[in-house]
């Protein structure tokens, strides 16, 4: 889906343009990817398998752009791509076309400065305005910041995944099932 591009400010008063990935934005978003998954244990995937070609990473970006309930959100701060957002539909099935999935990250250095807040607003907004009805996520039960922020912002937890994230060092995380009604 297009959107945007929207004008927020960070905590120092920084211009942040909001507005969807483009396709141009395929070698950003690979190395972005790289960077954030060796900074935080708190993304689904590790650096080394994030093996994605550059064809790939387009194509990717460009069903999100084509899709009519998807949404991929940027934030550039100065013209420096610092985090993502997502919205994702749950499938066509009936049943499910009420919910929705959000997830997000940021650059280390960016956490902290009210972007993320501001990106997850307007991910759920677009997700209200394309008719979703609930928003949900999963997040790693020692998150701390991240569960406060989605806490605040109204999402409730309703459950745990035991065990659900296995470490390279073999040790085990639980995660949070979360959801908001919209």
């Amino acid at each position: 889906m297009r959107y945007g591009p929207v004008f927020i400010k960070d905590k120092f008063g920084r211009d942040v343009e909001l507005r969807n990935a483009e396709v141009s934005d395929s070698a950003e978003m690979i190395k972005y990817l790289k960077t954030i998954c060796g900074e935080t244990p708190y993304v689904i995937r590790d650096p080394d398998e994030i093996n994605l070609t550059l064809e790939q990473e387009q194509k990717i970006l460009q069903n999100k752009i084509d899709s009519e309930d998807e949404l991929l959100l940027v934030a550039l701060v100065e013209g420096k791509h610092v985090g993502n957002c997502s919205l994702m539909s749950f499938g066509d099935l009936r049943r499910y076309r009420h919910r929705c999935s959000v997830a997000i990250a940021l650059y280390q250095e960016y956490c902290g400065l009210g972007i993320g807040r501001q990106m997850m607003d307007t991910v759920l907004r677009a997700a209200k305005d394309l008719g979703y009805e609930q928003a949900e996520l999963e997040v790693n039960s020692s998150n701390a910041n991240a569960i406060a922020l989605y806490e605040s912002m109204g999402f409730v937890k309703y459950g745990t995944y035991p065990d659900s994230d296995k470490f390279a060092d073999g040790t085990y995380g639980d995660s949070y099932w979360m959801m908001k009604k919209l």
